[in-house]
């Protein structure tokens, strides 16, 4: 691998990064704007559109999407990373977008790797390093500066935000563990591709969007698509792109600069006033997560060693 194919790949992964903040940014402008607008149906939509968009991208580029249906395992799989990946992972970090604001959506949102930790210290007895311990301790103390502003004894941000966003977090965990086992044989177009189609249709079930009465004026229509195309199918590409140039550890690396986009172009266009403790809080948030993702980095390039020193 080149230097400048590592430098395409974390240009790319940092580029769908700063994408996906923006996404938020844009949902966000788009509840102010538009009172009657529902995570629900604004979920619908984008999942829908974006995964169509990307099972036809898969037909052109000739990965025959169709096939991860003739196995029975895979079909499973795949459904269950629409409803329990997909869905917490957009339409809860929506919910909280929409009660809250885009910036501590996405911090808090960026507790998923710790709950990745948690679940395989409990379920596959991988005894946390010292640096993710530091790390877990690092994201606590951010997420209390969050909610608290200091004070102990009372919420600075409302309930129903931490309610919403926790289980965005717990989504992203569920988004990264459950389509593990499929995206190496069906890769990352169709199995995405699925999840969303899937996940959309499933919530149109509980709430059809249609009978959802909304006046949509131009500019939030353009503010949809954002959402659907620079928000979704865009960086979704980009990243998964990016994974051919670098290690999937070190483009994780890059989902700080989602926090950061989320945060910087919501006080320029929105005028969301954040507090110093938002802003410390959030820092220690983003520094734990890239201290767990470069050890585990160091950690997937000692077992490499160690495995090819083994073999020789």
């Amino acid at each position: 691998m080149t230097q400048q194919n590592h430098l395409r790949g974390v240009l790319l992964a940092s580029s769908a990064c700063i994408l996906w903040g923006i996404s938020g940014v844009a949902a966000s402008t788009l509840f102010i704007n538009n009172p009657h607008l529902t995570a629900m149906w604004l979920t619908q939509v984008r999942m829908i559109s974006a995964g169509l968009i990307l099972l036809v991208w898969g037909m052109v580029a000739g990965k025959h999407p169709f096939k991860i249906w003739h196995h029975r395992h895979a079909a499973w799989t795949a459904v269950s990373y629409g409803l329990l990946g997909l869905i917490p992972v957009q339409l809860c970090y929506f919910e909280a977008a929409r009660v809250g604001n885009a910036p501590i959506a996405t911090i808090i949102q960026f507790l998923g790797p710790f709950i990745i930790s948690i679940y395989y210290f409990l379920f596959k007895h991988v005894t946390p390093s010292r640096i993710e311990l530091i790390g877990m301790i690092m994201a606590f103390i951010g997420t209390l500066l969050i909610v608290t502003h200091g004070h102990l004894n009372s919420l600075a941000i409302s309930p129903v935000i931490l309610f919403w966003g926790g289980l965005s977090a717990i989504g992203v965990a569920t988004n990264t563990l459950i389509p593990r086992t499929i995206l190496p044989k069906y890769g990352a177009l169709t199995v995405t591709g699925w999840g969303l189609l899937i996940a959309g249709l499933f919530l149109t079930l509980l709430q059809p969007m249609w009978r959802v009465h909304l006046t949509i004026t131009w500019p939030q229509l353009g503010l949809l698509i954002v959402i659907i195309l620079l928000g979704t199918v865009a960086p979704f590409l980009m990243f998964a792109r990016s994974l051919s140039d670098i290690l999937p550890t070190t483009a994780s690396l890059m989902d700080a600069f989602e926090p950061l986009a989320a945060t910087v172009f919501s006080i320029t266009f929105l005028n969301v006033q954040l507090t110093s403790f938002d802003f410390i809080g959030g820092l220690l948030i983003i520094l734990a997560v890239m201290a767990l993702s470069l050890n585990t980095h160091k950690m997937l390039h000692f077992l490499r060693r160690r495995r090819a020193h083994s073999s020789s």
